[in-house]
């Protein structure tokens, strides 16, 4: 069975400071490019940052600068530190696993996953 369980989410004021956690199982995580979206209320899902299973990172421009994004494989858990956060950060943040058809033990694997989302609101 696959899950993924985000952690770490609250109330912050602005300018400060959290880091979400997506502890995964069921899934062989080396092989997965993780991803952070969120979404706010009346807003459309927006993908917040991205690792690739090779390590490489991006992000969307809002956040550039503020928010990183890591990943442990030994954990099976990927994270993203959220500092200088912002009244406009406020979302539910949502862990997202996709292996793009990657080939692992004579298998390739297209299923993508998605967590149940933690809520982030920042507010004074």
């Amino acid at each position: 069975q696959v899950q993924l369980v985000e952690s770490g989410g609250g109330l912050v004021q602005p300018g400060g400071s959290l880091r979400l956690s997506c502890a995964t199982s069921g899934i062989i995580f080396s092989i997965h490019d993780m991803g952070w979206y969120r979404q706010a209320p009346g807003k459309q899902r927006e993908l917040v940052a991205s690792i690739s299973s090779g390590g490489s990172t991006n992000y969307v421009d809002s956040v550039k600068g503020r928010f990183t994004v890591s990943r442990d494989n030994a954990k099976n858990t990927v994270y993203i530190r959220m500092n200088s956060l912002k009244v406009e950060d406020t979302a539910v943040y949502y862990c997202y696993a996709d292996p793009r058809g990657r080939y692992y033990g004579g298998i390739h694997y297209f299923n993508s996953y998605w967590g149940q989302g933690t809520q982030v609101t920042v507010s004074s």
